[in-house]
């Protein structure tokens, strides 16, 4: 039996930050892991990003290079095509071989949609949207916005980490005509199993982290007369008194790495409350900085955006997961995911702060426990093999 070929494409090579480039290696190991033969390329008609400059960037080589030393030591085939160059240019691969690898693919998946869809990517025999942003889309639709129902038609199945789409407490509309597989980002958990793990002498603060972008924009939308913000911000307003608030004998430390600068007024309340605020850019430029920041904490505390929150999606987040994988225990805002993955021992949802601190208690009590069943609850819901293999599944392949 041929293996089959899947092409993913994303935005990895285009914004090379951490996050977004730990979310793309894992889909390309997780393919692999199935037997599947796994090229990833892009396409791109925008200039990428160069996270050590914080700015777009004309030279194409930028991308090329970094996604050359990721495939280099993770072992995959890729292609880098400027094609907002007059005229393009093509790296990694031939440019015959960019088109015929999209013609020959089994799946063509589209991580995060974004992927814009140029000539060669509509050559795809089977496009596939995969969405992270829940909510979003399907109000477009809802509201018959054109350019998202011409985009979404354009691929030929459709994928969302909205696990509670559809459902009785999610507002969310469903169109007719507009089917959505749930999913959610598969995670390699061997990467993030620290080798050891340093052992507290008892006056160490147990450290709460997290890593987020403080403003997000572009992603706004209007419903039913109310506004729904793609941001974090304000939810991690409704909870900047959290080391206030929280209370237990053992010392905490909360921690955020995000840069608050454009903000002053929050980046004050947030210092007057307790808060160590990190600088996000030095590991958001370094994919594997990012790794030993989560590897080297103790748990991760966060919220979610407000569409998340408000629409009870079920999102549940790739950084949380890796946390999980990392073996540190979660506590996170409630989206819905609990009815989907089990809380109460290695990951714990709340909607106010008496359910913190009800699951930092818990947390305290054992961590070696909630350690353990953090790790199991990586293994059992986002392991990237069984993720990938339930893609599959639902494309018949």
């Amino acid at each position: 039996m041929k293996p089959r070929k899947i092409v993913l494409m994303g935005f990895m090579s285009r914004i090379p930050v951490a996050g977004v480039v730990w979310q793309h290696l894992h889909y390309v190991a997780g393919f692999r892991k199935v037997g599947c033969e796994v090229i990833y390329l892009e396409d791109t008609l925008s200039w990428p990003y160069d996270a050590r400059q914080l700015d777009q960037v004309e030279d194409p080589t930028v991308a090329a290079e970094f996604t050359k030393a990721m495939a280099e030591r993770f072992h995959f085939r890729w292609g880098f095509r400027a094609s907002y160059r007059e005229p393009a240019e093509t790296f990694g691969m031939s440019d015959a071989d960019f088109v015929r690898a999209i013609q020959d693919a089994d799946a063509v998946l589209n991580i995060c949609g974004a992927q814009e869809l140029t000539e060669r990517v509509r050559k795809a025999k089977c496009l596939v949207y995969v969405e992270s942003d829940p909510g979003v889309e399907q109000i477009k639709l809802a509201k018959k916005t054109q350019d998202t129902i011409d985009f979404l038609s354009a691929h030929h199945a459709r994928f969302t980490f909205g696990e509670n789409l559809g459902q009785a407490d999610c507002p969310v509309p469903m169109v007719e005509g507009f089917s959505w597989h749930p999913t959610r980002q598969p995670i390699v958990t061997e990467w993030w199993r620290p080798e050891k793990r340093r052992a507290k002498d008892g006056r160490e603060p147990f450290r709460f982290t997290s890593v987020a972008n403080w403003e997000t924009k572009g992603k706004d939308i209007v419903w039913k007369n109310k506004v729904y913000y793609w941001s974090k911000t304000f939810e991690f307003l409704k909870f900047a008194d959290v080391p206030r608030a929280v209370a237990h004998r053992s010392p905490i430390a909360w921690e955020l790495a995000t840069d608050m600068r454009q903000d002053p007024a929050s980046l004050e309340l947030f210092g007057r409350q307790g808060w160590k605020l990190e600088s996000p850019h030095e590991m958001s430029a370094d994919p594997f900085l990012y790794q030993r920041y989560v590897q080297g904490s103790d748990a991760e505390w966060t919220v979610a955006k407000d569409q998340y929150v408000r629409w009870n999606t079920g999102w549940f987040s790739d950084r949380s997961a890796c946390y999980l994988a990392a073996g540190l225990p979660v506590i996170t805002q409630n989206t819905g995911f609990s009815k989907i993955i089990p809380v109460g021992e290695g990951l714990f949802d709340f909607r106010g702060v008496p359910e913190i601190q009800t699951a930092v208690d818990i947390i305290l009590s054992d961590p070696a426990k909630h350690s353990k069943a953090a790790s199991d609850l990586a293994r059992e819901y986002f392991e990237a093999e069984k993720v990938c293999a339930g893609m599959l599944e639902r494309l018949g392949l």
